[in-house]
């Protein structure tokens, strides 16, 4: 029996990167055997174990063959005559195939060393083109190390596209499309994913609603890069920066949906493209059975990011409904998600980048005004029942008034 260190763990090792977690590929062992040793059996598809002392997860070497559609449709064979070298080629990708002896020996079959060197993100081999959910993690991880410099292969992006064009990629379930997505918001790059997947016309099958965004033109003194699909892309960078938050980053990404409702005789303008991209938000949502917590904000900021980048002239009314909207009083942290979204959408536009953005400091010192007013101060006033509410909005609306004024008295 022979035991290697594989996957992830060897690539970020040799990336210097750190190392989170440890899988390990036996070869010559049978299922009675590692039981026999203490481990723990997991996996029911074909034989994982978990160490008994490290709980690190031990596979027995395998080898897989498509027999049927999507990405559960393999019949995996596992026994002690299945070599290291049969195992690494059922891999996704090269960077991926590679083993470490305990002696620190290097197994390399199929040059991911070098495609490492080159920073390139190639296939295994053709088996790559059975599996659809690697379009999706292939996709994450051009954005998990696209700071580092690494593309996608020319021969493999050849693959992708003829799956994205086969139809293999409708049999993907929402909750691994969404698993994938979900992680690839939470890299340092997020917008190269929906890049790649639109690269290989896979965005269009999985996101239509977001492929659908590039050709559609904005007002080039306000947008210089013109293409709405390039400008959301760049908010979503933007958003990456702010915040590792992915109900804001996926916000950001969904902020201009309503966009491609637009008719093409009314472009470059969009006008009420808020309000009509929260149907959008909501398909998006429903369709990929995203977490309700990130859909909420999702729908809340499609509808007013625009009014936030005009909040330093908004009547107090109006800012008073703004905070009323979106809940500011019972989840106060909805004001910084917004502000950082809209943020993201202002700077997330060619020459815009650094720009510095006022309108948040305007409106956390607004909501510090209006929310000085407590219950409790009106309660203590004696007013009961529905009075409460009426005289709160009352006296929040005359606070904020007052200090407008003096905002625009110094002014």
């Amino acid at each position: 029996m022979e035991i290697y260190l594989v996957g992830g763990a060897v690539r970020d090792s040799l990336l210097n990167l750190p190392v989170s977690e440890h899988d390990w590929v036996v070869v010559g062992a049978t299922p009675e055997y590692m039981l026999e040793n203490g481990y723990q059996q997991v996996g029911k598809d074909f034989p994982v174990f978990l160490h008994p002392k490290t709980h690190d997860e031990y596979a027995l070497a395998r080898t897989e063959r498509k027999s049927g559609s999507g990405y559960n449709g393999f019949t995996c064979y596992a026994a002690p005559d299945v070599t290291l070298e049969q195992d690494l080629m059922r891999r996704d990708l090269t960077i991926n195939a590679i083993a470490k002896s305990d002696s620190g020996e290097l197994f390399d079959p199929y040059h991911g060393q070098r495609d490492i060197e080159l920073r390139l993100l190639r296939h295994v081999s053709d088996a790559f083109g059975e599996d659809p959910l690697r379009v999706l993690r292939l996709a994450r991880f051009a954005a998990r190390f696209a700071h580092l410099g690494f593309t996608v292969a020319p021969e493999t992006q050849t693959l992708m596209q003829q799956m994205a064009e086969s139809g293999e990629l409708e049999a993907l379930t929402a909750e691994r499309v969404w698993k994938e997505t979900e992680k690839a918001l939470q890299t340092q790059d997020p917008q190269v994913y929906f890049q790649v997947l639109r690269d290989c016309g896979a965005l269009k099958v999985l996101f239509p609603e977001i492929d659908a965004l590039f050709g559609v033109p904005a007002p080039e003194k306000w947008h210089p890069e013109i293409d709405t699909g390039i400008h959301t892309l760049m908010t979503l960078k933007i958003a990456s920066t702010l915040t590792p938050e992915v109900d804001v980053r996926f916000s950001a990404l969904c902020h201009d949906v309503g966009k491609a409702l637009t008719p093409p005789q009314f472009w470059p303008a969009h006008h009420g493209h808020g309000p009509a991209g929260v149907k959008l938000v909501e398909n998006i949502c429903q369709r990929l059975k995203v977490p309700t917590h990130i859909r909420d904000l999702a729908k809340l900021v499609a509808e007013f990011h625009d009014l936030i980048h005009t909040v330093n002239k908004l009547r107090p009314e109006t800012l008073l409904k703004l905070f009323d909207t979106i809940d500011v009083w019972r989840k106060p942290q909805r004001l910084e998600q917004m502000i950082m979204t809209s943020e993201a959408d202002a700077r997330g536009r060619t020459t815009f980048e650094n720009n510095p953005y006022p309108q948040g400091d305007y409106l956390r010192e607004a909501f510090k005004v209006a929310s000085s007013i407590s219950n409790k101060e009106v309660l203590d006033a004696g007013f009961q029942g529905i009075e409460i509410r009426d005289e709160l909005k009352k006296r929040r609306t005359q606070a904020l008034a007052d200090w407008k004024q003096k905002q625009e008295v110094a002014s």
